[in-house]
């Protein structure tokens, strides 16, 4: 079969059915933990994505061989039916997904999911971020994968714009708890003991980062938190005099 074999149309309703049964066939099949909720359920949740996604469907023959659910910046799904995996199915959706998305996607995939890993590296998306799997309902390390689209500079910029909001608010609260916890210690001395057991949890979460270059980015947010503290005179909380107007 070659992907000119194939019928690619969007998903209705009247599909749902069929899109579950692709779904539920390629989790047992795959190099994926097993899924959590029953069948029933799976349909049910399938059915509310079709209404409020993007689904397209490959179909051989009438039959539905597979699917592709997309949001506005995610592949949320790509499964083929197992009589169907090999001969293009995948590929035909995943170019479509790319037409429909030349600005760039992201995915998750399973780390254990070596094919599906494969599949897409050689189709021109690229690893972001590994996860210890605690984000997600199966409890089991992922990958977040991306294809950079038309414009893989706007398309990552955008991306770590998106973090760099996130960042900002985080290191805001940071600062101010750092500042906040200080008159609740004993002495004014930094506690080098807790900021290497911060850098070491945070490597937990960061390892190609490693806990060395992690402690010295501790440090820097530990310092600059505290040279940061306005004066009364200077406050942005209140007037001239510290009070809140």
């Amino acid at each position: 079969m070659t992907p000119t074999d194939l019928l690619l149309r969007p998903a209705t309703e009247d599909d749902v059915d069929a899109v579950a049964g692709v779904q539920i066939a390629a989790r047992a099949a795959a190099a994926m933990p097993p899924g959590i909720h029953p069948d029933h359920e799976v349909r049910g949740w399938l059915a509310a994505k079709v209404r409020e996604d993007d689904v397209w469907l490959a179909e051989v023959d009438g039959a539905v061989a597979g699917y592709a659910r997309m949001t506005a910046t995610w592949l949320d799904d790509l499964y083929v039916a197992p009589p169907y995996a090999g001969q293009g199915v995948g590929s035909a959706l995943l170019e479509l997904v790319k037409a429909q998305r030349p600005r760039g996607f992201c995915l998750w995939v399973f780390e254990m999911n070596t094919p599906a890993r494969g599949f897409y590296r050689n189709r021109g998306l690229v690893d972001l971020e590994r996860t210890d799997g605690a984000a997600n309902e199966e409890r089991a390390p992922d990958i977040r994968m991306a294809w950079p689209g038309e414009s893989p500079l706007a398309f990552f910029r955008g991306l770590i714009d998106e973090v760099d909001e996130q960042l900002g608010d985080l290191l805001a609260r940071r600062a101010a708890l750092t500042r906040a916890v200080q008159d609740h210690k004993p002495d004014t001395t930094r506690d080098a003991a807790r900021e290497r057991a911060v850098a070491e949890a945070m490597a937990l979460r960061a390892p190609e980062l490693g806990v060395e270059r992690l402690a010295r980015i501790v440090h820097a947010i530990v310092t600059e938190s505290l040279d940061a503290v306005p004066t009364v005179g200077a406050s942005s909380y209140g007037g001239p005099d510290g009070r809140v107007g």
